[in-house]
């Protein structure tokens, strides 16, 4: 079983929460295409925070450009080739993380949604709770589900905003799923503990 997980925009925390799900779940990651490599990569992050490295996938392309990845692989000279891109097979779960929101570009005539309809695989929205959060969201949902995609839910991370948290769910009718806090100290001892503290695990089986 494979799950998706994109966010409504770059730097919402989608990468720790895949982290933290992948871990719950027993499953592997994969990062398809990064873009920027200086300060680090996506899979690095995971391994750090509790994935074991056996259990993350190489991406598909590695582009040293940190920008859009269709536009980081032109700056790289590199073309993108959406076949490279199926999912990879692998024994049980797999937690699939994309890039950015759910419009980022791909190449110049494949966006991140436009990937996700092709494997077909359900999809985790991660969402910031902070101001314009709502209009994000119901923008990103409505991308997902205007392409045939289920959303499983919405995860969101930050502080507590009820109300706005309570709206997404409503209007965009969606699950929602739990919510990740911000954490003063962020290691895989105390990612796991918050997951665990704020999430189902059974909602994502």
């Amino acid at each position: 079983m494979t799950i998706v997980v994109t966010g409504t925009d770059t730097d919402v925390g989608k990468t720790v929460f895949a982290t933290a799900l992948t871990v719950a779940l027993g499953a592997h990651y994969w990062k398809p295409v990064q873009a920027g490599l200086e300060d680090g990569t996506d899979a690095g992050t995971v391994v750090r925070l509790g994935v074991p490295g056996d259990r993350v996938l190489p991406e598909a392309y590695r582009l040293r450009t940190p920008c859009s990845p269709h536009h980081a692989a032109e700056i790289d000279g590199v073309t993108i080739d959406p076949a490279r891109l199926a999912l990879p097979k692998v024994d049980g779960r797999l937690v699939v993380e994309g890039a950015g929101g759910v419009l980022v570009p791909v190449t110049r005539d494949l966006s991140f949604a436009d990937l996700f309809a092709r494997w077909g695989a359900p999809v985790v929205l991660v969402a910031r709770t902070g101001l314009g959060t709502i209009s994000h969201s119901l923008l990103s949902i409505e991308a997902l589900r205007t392409r045939g995609l289920a959303v499983r839910g919405i995860a969101f991370v930050g502080e507590a905003v009820a109300d706005s948290e309570a709206t997404i769910a409503a209007i965009g009718g969606v699950k929602r799923l739990g919510r990740l806090p911000r954490l003063d100290r962020l290691d895989a001892g105390t990612l796991a503990a918050a997951f665990a503290a704020h999430f189902d695990v059974e909602d994502f089986r």
